[in-house]
Formats: structure tokens, C-alpha cells, sequence
């Protein structure tokens, strides 16, 4: 037989067949290669030097398409999360604004609780209080400054007592609350005694007072409400029995109470019982508070006592102490008759009564009642009881912008008269990842218990990468730490390691309410439309997280007064963390570019292609000019 040819068709063939084969193999290594690289070059953290240059429906969780192809956005920006400003400083940014500075009369702007418009409203039932945000007309473009002379607030838990005077230039609850001892200015500073006006040997001993009467550290107890806060001395002092209190106040003639608060790295919000519910769920809080917070628990057929109930979880605690309590020592420093303060305490008893609240003790200046653990016998006292009835066809949760009810919160079913109504929580701290009762019992639709926990499992892989590209976060950096869109509370929990407290915020229109859950698991939190204003003042948080935010409000608002809003209420040289998709984020940066941030796009920490980005910003330092008039 023959021998082919070398230059026959049959011998091309073969040749070309090993060239194309030698191709595919060339293009598949290749490939891989470049992947390997890909996922190197993620993992690489960004250099952070001390001299850098650079300082709808609504769901939980943006949930993005992986893609095939990477779409990351390459960039030798570096960020400089340091504070540099302890003392007063002299240098300015040079960056050329696209948004101007506001005047510095905006210094502490609270566009929903603005003085100034609230006089358009009605003062009984303290309407005029209450949230009213601005027109599209009112509306304000431009930066909210720091005061001239602006530092860095002192670091936890040195700020519990201490604030810089030319952080929060009021003198007024040092002069007003001088017998209580708020409040004392010494030299550049304010120290926080820790006193208030029923806790005269200070707020330490007066929770000592409270622990003497019922447990305060076994677990039980977690999350407080605290209503009319004044500085937050309660709250900051329960801080170190592992309570975290939703401390809130008005903004009223006692200046800036809640501002100090915060300053102090407290929690606190701008509040006010007036005629709307709480923007808190049901059964949010393990024991509520009030020392002499000036609040008329009996009036309105009980309206605010009704409104405690509602978001007291079942077998809750409420501490009463100032007026009427103790009327007999107290009626002449109060300066009120006996019989007025006799008549107003016989009330609250009452009312407590009709809310089938039990009265514990009353000892000294401390009066405390506890909510049933169900309303198997409640009902049953309606016989008797006719008013206030038991809500029907009500959304308990339902509170953003919600008027109160005069009748009473219907709590879960039962299948025996011993269960804790809505389920059982468990001790602090394993009460921050054990299955949260309302995830358990189902009434979330589409969340399980499987979800939850690959929910907790995704963020701990998160915050173990915010502490690569961030590292001050694990260097007490921070203090007052927001997530915009918390979902479950996730974020929340896995900062639990860290010196910080997360104000958790659902946006109210979310299709998933999951504030109760948050609660449940022992954090708190606010509902809140982020196409409004929220209820703090300027330079109250140090790092604000926000997950799928923009890609949730792009079509139902400007999101660029979002942005200004987070600029507001962002300290300086405080940082953002934004996770959306590529697209977003891109938009989102070259709004910011104008706003004095700094910023840097960097990979989804599943590496190059997500198309889910993180976008890290730190607002520089910059402060209001002094005229000449001012």
C-alpha cells in the first residue's frame, strides 16, 4: 500500500486539526490564568497611608446575577480613614464642590423636626412636634457644615463622659439642669456627671435601685426604650449590663439633648409621644422607661400608656419614677397639691389595670409594672373591662406615620394559656443568633429558618472583609454605626465584636417587615422612608452602612438628597460603605465626587465578577467659615 503524500489533503487536515486543538488548549489556559489572577488581585487590600491624599418594592437583600464576565472598576485611589482632628485645625479642602456649603445657621439642621415649621402646626397633643418634613419647594441643596473648631468626638467609653464644647456649642441643660447635674462645662469640654432629676446620686445607682427590684443581668432583659431621654444618662449607663436602650427626646427648649446623647456615643433619635405611633413594631422592647419625662400617661383614655403596651413584648417591664410617684415627699418640690398628685397616680393605676398590667413594687421613687406574658385573661376582663377594647383587623407593626389607637394590641395566639404569646425569647447573648420566634412561627412569608441562617453566615464573611480594606474598624474607630437597610440584622450581629451599636432601619415601605425580628434577636432599630429626612441632627454617626439601597429608591426619589442626607447626618471623616450593583454605584460616585468624599469601587468579596461592587467612602474634614456678624 502507498505511503501518503507529504503535501496531501488527508496529511493538511491533520495538521490543522492539531493546530485548532493547540489553539482551544492555548485560549483555555489562558483563561485560567487570568482568573487565578483575577481572584489574587481581589484579595489584595488597598494601601492605606497615614499622609494619603484621600481621606418601588423594597426587599431585604439586593439580590444580583452572577456574571460571566468581570466588571470591576479598576482604581489606585487610596483611602485614609484616620481622624486627624483632635484638636482645632487650620487646613482646608481644596476640592472644587459641586454641592456649596450651607450657611452656617444650618449647623444643626433637622429638616423634620425644624422649629420653624413646626409653628405651623396644631400644640395640643404636641402636633407641632411631631415629624413634618420639608416640600419638594423647601428643599435644601447644599452641605450642612460643622461648627468652626469642629474635633473628632472622644472615643468610647471616654465619650460617655466627655464632649468637646465646639462640637455642641450650648450651654443651656449646664445652666437649666444645674441641680440635677446633667450636664457641667469644664473649660474646652462637658463632662456628663451621669445625673438626672430623679437620680440624684446619679444614673449608676439609680439602675442599681432598678436591679434591687427586678434582675437586670441574667439575660432576661436586653433592649429599653427610654422616653424623654433628656442626655441619655440611663441608656449610656445600662450600656455596660449588655442593655441597649432606644433613648429619644423632642427637640424642644432644652437644646440639643438628643445631640448631646449621641455625641456621647449613645443611642438616641429625635422623638416625641404625641399622636402617632412609635416607629417601632410590636413587641420591640424588653422594658420601657420614663423619669420624670413630663409625658401624660393618664390623659386621652391612656393613649401613651396603650402605646408603651404595643411595643412592650409580652411580660415586659415599665419603670415610673418622678411625678406622681412618691407624691407624698416629692408635692412641694413638684409644686402641685396632694390631692392633684393622688388623683393623677390613681389614674395610671387604672389605666394600667384596664391594660391587664400587673403592678410589681413600688418602692421609694421607683414604681414598675409588668405586661402579661399572653392575653388569655385579658380577654376574658373585657366583661368587665369595656374600654380600651381589644384592636381588630389592626396591623401591630404598622407604624410609620400611624395614628394611635385607643385599644389595645392584640398579642399572637396561643395553643396553651402557659405560652408566651408570639414565642419565647432566649437569654442574652445567645439571643443575638438563636432562630428569632417570628422567623420560627412562619409569619414572614419567604423567610425561613435555613435563610436566616445563611444570613448570618453571609455577613460574618462581609465584616471579615470590611476589617481587611477597613482596618480602623476593628481599632475602636467608631462608634454610632447605622445600617440604612437592615434586613435581618445581620450586619448588626456580626459587629457584636467590635466597641460600636448599629441603628437598625428598615425602610417602612419594604415588602418584608423584619424591624421585629432585629428586636427579637436583641438589637434595636426605626423604620424609616429614606425619601424623608431621619430624626437625628447633623454629625451623629461615625459609619453608615448601606446594602441595595439606591438600587431600591433609584425610581422612587432623587436619590441625590439621600446622599446629602447621609452627608448630614455623617461626622467628619467618617466613612460609608455602599454594596449595590456596578451601574448604581458608578452613579452613585460621581454624585459624591461633589459632595467632599473621597472614594474607591472595589470588588464583591467573591471576587472580580459579581457585578455587585462595594463602594468605600470617607467624608473629609472641613468646617463652616466664622463671619464677621457671627
Amino acid at each position: 500500500m502507498a505511503k501518503d503524500n507529504v503535501g496531501s489533503p488527508k496529511i493538511h487536515q491533520l495538521d490543522l486539526k492539531r493546530r485548532r486543538l493547540t489553539h482551544i488548549l492555548a485560549v483555555i489556559g489562558l483563561c485560567v490564568l487570568f482568573y487565578i489572577l483575577g481572584a489574587w488581585q481581589n484579595k489584595t487590600i488597598p494601601s492605606l497611608t497615614a499622609d494619603s491624599g484621600l481621606a418601588t418594592n423594597v426587599g431585604c437583600e439586593s439580590v444580583l446575577p452572577r456574571s460571566n464576565a468581570s466588571s470591576s472598576l479598576p482604581s489606585d485611589a487610596t483611602l485614609d480613614f484616620d481622624a486627624h482632628h483632635q484638636q482645632s485645625v487650620d487646613e482646608r479642602s481644596m476640592v472644587i464642590e459641586k454641592f456649596p456649603p450651607c450657611d452656617l445657621n444650618f449647623s444643626e439642621y433637622t429638616p423634620c423636626q425644624d422649629r420653624t415649621r413646626g409653628r405651623r402646626f396644631a400644640r395640643p397633643m404636641l402636633v407641632y412636634r411631631e415629624r413634618h418634613c420639608p416640600e419638594k419647594d423647601e428643599t435644601i441643596r447644599c452641605l450642612i457644615p460643622a461648627p468652626p473648631k469642629y474635633k473628632t468626638p472622644f472615643k468610647w467609653p471616654q465619650s460617655r463622659d466627655y464632649a468637646w464644647f465646639d462640637n455642641i456649642p450650648h450651654r443651656e441643660l449646664s445652666i437649666e439642669k444645674a441641680v440635677q447635674n446633667w450636664i457641667q462645662v469644664e473649660g474646652n469640654r462637658f463632662r456628663f456627671p451621669g445625673g438626672g432629676t430623679m437620680f440624684p446620686r446619679g444614673a449608676d445607682a439609680y439602675i442599681d435601685d432598678i436591679n434591687d427590684l427586678i434582675s437586670l443581668t441574667d439575660g432576661n432583659i436586653r433592649t429599653a426604650i427610654d422616653t424623654g431621654c433628656g442626655v441619655a444618662s440611663w441608656g449610656a449607663y445600662l450600656l455596660k449590663r449588655d442593655i441597649v436602650t432606644m433613648s429619644f427626646a423632642p427637640r424642644d427648649t432644652h437644646e440639643a439633648q438628643v445631640q448631646f446623647a449621641l455625641e456621647r456615643g449613645v443611642p438616641a433619635m429625635i422623638g416625641v409621644m404625641a399622636t402617632q405611633r412609635l416607629p417601632y413594631p410590636a413587641r420591640a422592647f424588653d422594658m420601657a422607661h420614663c423619669s420624670r419625662c413630663l409625658i401624660p400617661w393618664q390623659a386621652y383614655d391612656g393613649l401613651y400608656l396603650i402605646e408603651v403596651d404595643r411595643v412592650l413584648r409580652p411580660g415586659g417591664y415599665w419603670i415610673l419614677s418622678g411625678p406622681p410617684i412618691h407624691w407624698k415627699k416629692h408635692y412641694r418640690g413638684w409644686e402641685r397639691s396632694q390631692e392633684d398628685l393622688k388623683k393623677e397616680q390613681d389614674s395610671i393605676e387604672e389605666v394600667a389595670k384596664r391594660l391587664c398590667w400587673k403592678k410589681i413594687i413600688e418602692k421609694d421613687d421607683l414604681a414598675i409594672w409588668q405586661k402579661p406574658i399572653n392575653h388569655a385573661e385579658c380577654i376574658e376582663s373585657r366583661r368587665i373591662y369595656k374600654t380600651p377594647h381589644i384592636c381588630k383587623n389592626d396591623n401591630a407593626d404598622a407604624a410609620w406615620y400611624k395614628k394611635m389607637k385607643a385599644c389595645i394590641t392584640p398579642l399572637p395566639e396561643l395553643s396553651s394559656q402557659d405560652d408566651v404569646a408570639g414565642g419565647e425569647l432566649k437569654k442574652w447573648p445567645e439571643r443575638a443568633f438563636a432562630v428569632p420566634p417570628r422567623i420560627r412561627s412562619g409569619s414572614i412569608p419567604g423567610l425561613t429558618t435555613k435563610a436566616y441562617k445563611d444570613d448570618n453566615t453571609m455577613w460574618k464573611e462581609r465584616i471579615a472583609n470590611y476589617k481587611r480594606i477597613i482596618p480602623p474598624l476593628s481599632q475602636g474607630r467608631y462608634r454610632n454605626v447605622m445600617d440604612m437597610n437592615a434586613c435581618l440584622g445581620g450586619f448588626a450581629a456580626a459587629m457584636m465584636r467590635y466597641p460600636v451599636w448599629v441603628m437598625n432601619v428598615v425602610p417602612a415601605n419594604s415588602d418584608q417587615d423584619t424591624l421585629g425580628v432585629i428586636h427579637e434577636r436583641g438589637f434595636i432599630g426605626t423604620y424609616q422612608d429614606w425619601c424623608e429626612a431621619f430624626s437625628t441632627y447633623p454629625r451623629t454617626y461615625d459609619l453608615i452602612h448601606a446594602s441595595g439601597l439606591f438600587s431600591i429608591y433609584q425610581d422612587r426619589c432623587d436619590i441625590t438628597y439621600i446622599l446629602l442626607e447621609m452627608d448630614r447626618i455623617l461626622r467628619p471623616e467618617g466613612t460609608v460603605i455602599m454594596r449595590d450593583a456596578v451601574d448604581v454605584l458608578t452613579k452613585v460616585k460621581a454624585l459624591t465626587d461633589g459632595m467632599r468624599w473621597k472614594s474607591q469601587i472595589m470588588d464583591h468579596e467573591s471576587g472580580p465578577f459579581n457585578p455587585e461592587k462595594i463602594l468605600v467612602a470617607v467624608k473629609t474634614y472641613w468646617t463652616a467659615e466664622r463671619s464677621k456678624k457671627q
